[in-house]
């Protein structure tokens, strides 16, 4: 079979960089059957080059040349916004500790020592090229989402209500086990937050309006799913650690999405700012431990502390492909046993007290049932 139509290839430039003509005819070589390969025999030329289509989606990069070595070209082009993103790998004899962590201390995203290994080189490239092109897709699919943000938003109470039904139907459509999920958070979070109204607390924070407004705005803690690459959001079965690190990327999407709307408005929109709360923070936890930002305590925002709560006990009673939901009982147990680590204290005892109005609310927005399959006419 021809190499360059392998499945593990992909269409890709790389960029060579290194004063050694035996070095660039070695790399040229072994790279040339997987991808298109420029070169340059020294830091100047490189600069020129990445100027010039097609621009190297990676660069491997020596560092000891003459006139500009490579540490140079590295700074050079982290300071360019249009090449700043650029992966670059550095490919060098300089083989100490120090050397490597100086280099990836600079912005490098790897560092390969002399003699090469040529299995080596090809995995640490393909590796970096499919983290950039993952990277490159969220940035899209982020692009995307703060169009569908900017277009669907407005002050005007109806489009609002309009537009959050939209976004939410948009991660339903993304995302097919969402759709009830949204609907029983945002219930719950209605009579969690009830609970807690006249608590010393949430006096200052909680009202009637206040909580209508998290409750809509809750339809939108997922949102940031709509930038998760399908390969990932749409996998039958538990993710790998670097799936779930990509996974996790969908609160900072959605939050970051929604601020960016936010940033852009003439005046002040609460439930925008309590989306862009929610969705960002709703994988805090109470001792610290949650992403993205790791805020612990009275740091996270009370909305997303609701919401916390709420999403993970639907997700506890859900079925998954990987799991079964566990009985209405032992999620409560879970709830209770994580009082005062993953969850706000005062929110769980509120939960407590209210824990048959949360059943109620998940059996009345339930799963459908599959439909049954046809038995079968032959045989």
């Amino acid at each position: 079979m021809d190499k360059q139509r392998t499945p593990d290839c992909f269409d890709a430039t790389l960029l060579v960089v290194d004063d050694g003509p035996e070095n660039l005819t070695v790399m040229g070589d072994l790279l040339r059957p997987f991808y298109r390969v420029r070169v340059a025999n020294s830091g100047q030329r490189a600069l020129a080059v990445v100027t010039t289509p097609p621009a190297p989606d990676l660069i491997l990069l020596d560092i000891m040349m003459p006139g500009m070595d490579g540490y140079t070209v590295l700074a050079r082009l982290r300071d360019d916004p249009r090449f700043r993103d650029i992966p670059v790998i550095f490919v060098t004899a300089l083989d100490t500790p120090e050397d490597e962590a100086r280099g990836l201390a600079l912005g490098a995203v790897d560092y390969i020592t002399k003699p090469l290994r040529p299995p080596v080189v090809l995995a640490r490239v393909r590796a970096h090229l499919e983290l950039k092109r993952a990277r490159d897709g969220l940035r899209d699919q982020t692009a995307y989402l703060e169009s569908q943000v900017a277009r669907c938003l407005s002050e005007n109470q109806v489009v609002q209500e309009a537009g959050i039904q939209a976004l939410a139907r948009l991660v339903e459509i993304r995302d097919q086990e969402t759709g009830a999920h949204l609907r029983r958070t945002q219930e719950y979070v209605r009579v969690l937050a009830r609970r807690l109204l006249g608590h010393p607390r949430f006096a200052g924070v909680l009202d009637e309006r206040v909580i209508e407004v998290m409750a809509k705005s809750a339809l939108l803690h997922d949102i940031g799913k709509v930038g998760i690459p399908d390969h990932i959001l749409f996998k039958p079965g538990r993710l790998t650690p670097e799936e779930q690190a990509v996974m996790r990327t969908h609160s900072s999407l959605g939050g970051d999405a929604i601020g960016e709307v936010l940033g852009r408005a003439k005046r002040s929109l609460e439930f925008l700012g309590l989306a862009q709360e929610i969705a960002r923070h709703h994988h805090e936890q109470w001792d610290g431990g949650g992403y993205p930002d790791g805020l612990a305590g009275e740091a996270i925002p009370v909305s997303a502390r609701l919401i916390a709560l709420a999403d993970v006990f639907d997700a506890l009673i859900s079925d998954r492909v990987y799991k079964a939901g566990l009985p209405f009982a032992e999620a409560r147990e879970v709830i209770a046993r994580e009082r005062g680590r993953h969850f706000d204290p005062d929110m769980v005892d509120a939960f407590l007290e209210v824990f048959d109005e949360f059943q109620r609310i998940a059996q009345r927005h339930a799963e459908p049932e599959p439909e049954p399959c046809e038995p079968s006419q032959e045989g």
